[in-house]
């Protein structure tokens, strides 16, 4: 409870509004007191019929302590509980991703596509088998759909690994090429996008004619060119005597 602010008396020596401000003073106190004695002091008070009981002196005779050392402190339920106590905070949760910490180290992509290949090369390959299985047996149409989703998600998942190892290839060994140029004192060149591109084409035609694949190859991409191309093109327009 907050004190009242005190104001200048009018007139000096005024006796009686000194004790009324005193008297004010002195119930305020008191009021505080009683808040923290418990009420069955306050109950023996005044069944004793004293009106004049030295609460600080009651105050001191409350004693609270533990009974036992491996035992925590007991405290009545009598005891007012103070407005403003200590309450002990939980630690905030701090979420952390390893991908933005300094602390997991820096991102090695070849190591980590070295590690994970066995996903690419055994583990997706053979979903994809068992799943064309699936369409083969399955009579529903809404499942023969879905399987036909997964298998076509399974694919791109095949093709993106496939381009992204060309192309780490292609820079690795460009890379060493230059670490051996800058040990003879030449500048580092690093190479465009449209020059990686056509590095892979490359590596890809040279890998499809050692595999004997290349024909194969060729024919599929005439045949979807020229569908594309038809696709493009305008059709006759159809007179009235035809």
């Amino acid at each position: 409870m907050r004190k009242p602010k005190m104001t200048a008396l009018s007139v000096e020596g005024d006796t009686s509004a000194h004790d009324k401000f005193k008297e004010i003073l002195d119930e305020e106190e008191l009021e505080r007191e009683l808040a923290d004695i418990p009420f069955e002091e306050l109950q023996k008070a005044r069944a004793d019929g004293s009106h004049s009981v030295h609460f600080r002196h009651v105050r001191k005779d409350l004693k609270l302590g533990r009974a036992n050392k491996n035992r925590p402190m007991e405290i009545s339920s009598a005891v007012r509980v103070g407005r403003f106590r200590e309450v002990i905070q939980a630690p905030k949760k701090v979420v952390r991703d390893p991908r933005f910490e300094s602390l997991s180290g820096k991102l090695d992509s070849e190591g980590f596509r070295k590690r994970y290949s066995f996903l690419y090369e055994v583990e997706l390959p053979a979903e994809k088998e068992k799943l064309q299985k699936l369409v083969k047996k399955s009579k529903d149409p809404n499942v023969v759909e879905e399987l036909k989703n997964h298998i076509s998600w399974i694919d791109k998942q095949l093709k993106s690994f496939s381009q992204k190892h060309t192309q780490s290839e292609v820079l690795s060994e460009h890379i060493k090429k230059e670490k051996e140029a800058v040990k003879h004192g030449k500048r580092p060149y690093y190479l465009k996008k449209s020059e990686i591109r056509e590095r892979k084409l490359i590596k890809k035609y040279n890998e499809l004619k050692v595999s004997g694949k290349l024909d194969t190859f060729i024919v599929k991409r005439r045949k979807k060119n020229a569908s594309k191309d038809h696709r493009y093109m305008p059709y006759r327009r159809q007179s009235d005597g035809t």
